[in-house]
């Protein structure tokens, strides 16, 4: 598989999509670049021949690539391994917090500039909030150098600690990309440190605040309590002028645009809160403060108040003494009726970890301690990457996945199952996107559908409604319609 890219022949492992090759076209030889592909369309690939090919070239011979903790392991473990050719010599390792002396010795070998392997080191997004990890990527990055952000929003907030770190290492780099499906998830500030670790000339603005003012109109709000005064976006202005200017120095690809995937297909389950939900979600709303069982719930502020209620809708409470209170519910019955109606394998989205343990006791109950497997925060990493080969085995018994979107929405690949659910959402559009993206990717043969348990009049709709609003301004700056939630 030979490609002429306007440079002497570059064979690669695994054959790419048209759309792949002209993102290579325009991008191999640029030092600044992003790639906006929807989740299962190959940006992975992308990137990772884009290495190959400055390598062959001369230009580089060492590579940090970082990506989210859900997902850093990926690219060593499956992405690496298919699309890197072999008969590229290479060296490839995981960052970790270990210190033991055979992984610094894997540490040593990796910096060593006196052989002409190509080094690729892979490191969570999280390390850059520490000084080791840091200084060692300062280190790494000597010499000729290439940095690719994998998911590039874990990079947006230009305050974070990892933010302000990965940007000050922009410097001691040559070529940089960042991959994303939607570099737009919050609002058009999202663009600035992403751009800004690319080149600071994409934006022209000398800082976060000057691209604020161009971009977006400020006034000066009271916080709730009138305790303080704060900065406070009201709406945005100049988003053409905004997405010209990121034209040139982007490629996007759409999933309808190149990839014959199978659509997707959203429906919603509605849900009656039980009498004793509704007695405390009025409370909660009224009064922000509920009791149940002798034990209080309060909420302190808004944000704090609408997590509250959507605790009640799915059917618990975290009351002031840190304990969690179960309250008579139908959601888990509506669960179980759709696992009823359904074949094949599915995905199970929840938001919180005791619904997550609660939803994997029940199955085990109904289909035994063999059909379901979870992935969460508290997953051991190696029992992460079994529960993704046996679900993905078509011959396993794991039939259900489930898990939260912080931590199994990024990177990996459940396309054995063609039904997600969510039992739970929350307001983060971008963990909507990663997550509806695991089973909608290359490798899937079936439509997707996706279901929605929904309480009906209660915060739930609100959450769909925020997704809703998130969307049309990531959508406004590239030109693309709204898409449909539900």
């Amino acid at each position: 598989m030979f490609v002429k890219l306007e440079f002497r022949m570059y064979k690669f492992k695994t054959k790419p999509y048209e759309h792949q090759s002209d993102a290579l076209k325009k991008c191999w030889n640029k030092e600044a670049f992003a790639v906006f592909a929807e989740m299962g369309t190959g940006k992975t690939k992308i990137a990772l021949d884009n290495a190959c090919i400055l390598y062959n070239k001369g230009k580089i011979d060492r590579v940090l690539v970082i990506a989210p903790k859900g997902a850093y392991m990926t690219w060593v473990e499956q992405e690496i391994p298919i699309h890197v050719p072999d008969y590229i010599e290479k060296k490839v390792l995981a960052w970790k917090p270990s210190t033991s002396q055979k992984y610094k010795a894997q540490l040593k070998d990796i910096m060593n500039i006196q052989d002409y392997k190509l080094k690729i080191m892979v490191m969570n997004v999280e390390a850059f909030s520490t000084k080791k990890g840091t200084n060692f990527a300062k280190l790494f990055l000597i010499g000729r150098s290439m940095m690719i952000v994998d998911e590039s929003t874990t990079i947006k907030n230009p305050k974070a600690k990892r933010t302000k770190a990965i940007l000050d290492l922009r410097k001691e780099t040559k070529y940089r990309r960042i991959l994303t499906g939607s570099p737009v998830t919050q609002s058009p500030m999202d663009l600035w440190a992403q751009m800004d670790f690319l080149d600071p000339e994409i934006l022209g603005q000398s800082s976060y605040y000057a691209f604020r003012t161009r971009y977006a109109v400020v006034i000066e709000a009271t916080a709730a309590g009138g305790t303080h005064r704060y900065q406070k976006i009201v709406k945005f202005r100049n988003l053409k002028e905004l997405g010209k200017l990121i034209s040139p120095h982007s490629y996007r690809i759409l999933k309808k645009d190149c990839l014959d995937l199978p659509d997707k297909v959203y429906t919603k389950r509605e849900i009656e809160l039980t009498s004793e939900q509704q007695e405390a979600y009025r409370d909660m709303k009224a009064n922000a403060m509920t009791t149940l069982k002798g034990q209080s719930m309060t909420a302190l502020n808004v944000l704090t108040q609408l997590i509250r209620l959507h605790q009640i809708t799915c059917g618990h409470m975290k009351t002031d003494a840190g304990h969690t209170i179960d309250l008579n519910n139908n959601r888990m019955d509506e669960l179980h009726q759709i696992l009823g109606e359904t074949t094949g394998k599915v995905i199970i989205w929840a938001n919180y970890i005791h619904d997550i343990e609660r939803i994997e006791a029940s199955i085990a109950l109904e289909f035994g301690a063999d059909s379901c497997c979870t992935y969460y925060g508290a997953t051991p990493t190696d029992k992460r990457q079994e529960c993704i080969r046996r679900f993905q085995d078509p011959n396993s018994k794991v039939r259900f996945f489930i898990g939260n979107t912080q931590t199994g929405g990024y990177g990996i690949t459940l396309t054995e199952a063609s039904t997600v659910i969510y039992y739970s959402n929350n307001y983060d559009l971008e963990k909507r996107i990663q997550s509806e993206d695991r089973a909608h990717r290359i490798g899937q043969k079936n439509s997707v559908l996706y279901i929605d348990l929904v309480a009906k009049g209660t915060v739930d709709e609100k959450i769909i409604k925020s997704l809703r609003n998130k969307v049309s301004i990531a959508k406004e700056i590239s030109g693309e319609e709204l898409s449909t939630w539900i």
